[in-house]
């Protein structure tokens, strides 16, 4: 990209879909570093054009922009390890409760009972779900 092809804010903002101040803000996070032009208008590169790239689909990993920062801004490749590990615990614990909750979800859905929370099955998976025995269903009689 010649530096006639530098791209102005509006002009980035514009290709990802952004407003011009989600850029600034970035910026002032140090996340981009963009070079100005001889009136200190902000243009960006090809190398701009990746890093906001990494930086919106770390954020659609559920990275912060903090840990997105630590991830670049790492001294390290240790470092940087490290951030992407805490954040891949982080997420095998979202997703295995996720999937806690979807299995109770279709356990309601499959059950034959009238009222799912009478089905012997469905009470067994919430009782493991939250680690105790849930006694068994006993209908109360009315008078």
């Amino acid at each position: 990209m010649k530096s006639s092809d530098a791209m102005s804010i509006g002009e980035l903002a514009d290709r990802f879909g952004l407003a011009t101040h989600v850029l600034r803000h970035w910026e002032s996070l140090h996340l981009l570093t963009p070079a100005r032009d001889i009136n200190g208008r902000r243009r960006y590169g090809p190398d701009d054009l990746v890093r906001v790239a990494v930086i919106l689909r770390a954020k659609e990993a559920g990275l912060s922009l903090d840990d997105i920062h630590a991830v670049i801004a790492a001294d390290s490749p240790a470092s940087r390890r490290q951030t992407l590990e805490d954040h891949r615990v982080t997420l095998e614990r979202r997703i295995a409760a996720a999937q806690a909750s979807l299995d109770l979800i279709s356990s309601a859905l499959t059950c034959d009972h009238d009222d799912f929370t009478t089905c012997p099955h469905f009470r067994q998976t919430v009782a493991d779900r939250i680690g105790v025995d849930v006694p068994r269903y006993r209908p109360v009689l009315s008078c």
